[in-house]
């Protein structure tokens, strides 16, 4: 699933070149997730002023209204210029956004992405998806540390649990969850509540470090992401626990350990990260 740092790997891969087009055509495929909310022709004519990220919704700020975009399980975008542009729309393919500086399209395999057009983020759809999310972890404005413990005393979920839901910060995914907790020494079934305030705050700086990086790196590409000019992350090759179970922990040599939480899969090191 695309987390926070391939949305932002995203965003920044075509914001520039869209920015100020103007909207020739909409055509839609199979349903998405949640319905476009209007006639694909009432967007027809309107600019894109600039892309925005939420969470994990990038946001089309038109100059009439609001495109969230959300990449679903399996779902990534694809940016190209008019000349030589896109092939014609195969199966997956179940949005094109024609404008006077390329087409934008999105490719979702298992249609669990979406496209909902909104007055703003004050309308009610947006709202609904949107007002419940945690802290972003990229900005310093949101993610703050008296925020951030005061969400961790309020929890008493495993803190691999707490990451993962995005109601105190949003973006962590399982990746990234594993690598902060890693790098925190902080065991992925810790209550959270009783994480103590010195690891804590390493945590806390994990977090944003490591969610900076990833950005940086492009996001993590283990199947199948690229950026919307195809190009792929290479966060993975810095992975200091994650999908390394058996292989010796760089900081102590013991063998990394896989744990399942739920559906999900924790990697960590029994030495670094002693059991809570």
């Amino acid at each position: 699933m695309p987390e926070l740092p391939e949305v932002e790997a995203t965003r920044r891969s075509f914001a520039d070149a869209i920015a100020g087009a103007r909207i020739l055509s909409v055509s839609l495929g199979k349903p998405l997730r949640w319905p476009l909310g209007c006639a694909p022709q009432d967007l027809v004519g309107r600019r894109v002023l600039q892309v925005r990220r939420r969470g994990k919704y990038l946001l089309l700020e038109l100059s009439q209204g609001l495109l969230l975009l959300h990449l679903g399980m399996s779902g990534s975008l694809r940016f190209a210029p008019q000349a030589p542009g896109l092939p014609a729309a195969g199966a997956h393919e179940h949005f094109d956004l024609v404008t006077s500086q390329g087409t934008l399209r999105l490719h979702d395999p298992r249609r669990f992405g979406a496209v909902v057009a909104v007055s703003g983020e004050d309308d009610p759809r947006a709202r609904k998806l949107l007002d419940g999310l945690g802290m972003e972890p990229l900005d310093p404005a949101s993610f703050t540390w008296a925020r951030f413990a005061a969400g961790l005393q309020a929890r008493r979920a495993p803190i691999k649990t707490v990451l993962l839901a995005g109601k105190l910060v949003v973006g962590v995914g399982n990746i990234y969850a594993s690598e902060v907790l890693f790098l925190s020494r902080i065991h992925p079934a810790t209550p959270a509540c009783d994480i103590s305030t010195v690891k804590a705050r390493r945590l806390f700086t994990a977090i944003g470090q490591v969610m900076a990086q990833a950005v940086e790196l492009g996001g993590t590409t283990l199947r199948d992401f690229s950026n919307a000019l195809g190009v792929n992350g290479h966060f993975q090759h810095t992975a200091q626990v994650y999908g390394r179970a058996g292989q010796a922990c760089h900081a102590c040599s013991q063998p990394i350990q896989l744990l399942r939480q739920g559906q999900r899969s924790s990697y960590y090191c029994p030495r670094c990260q002693k059991t809570p």
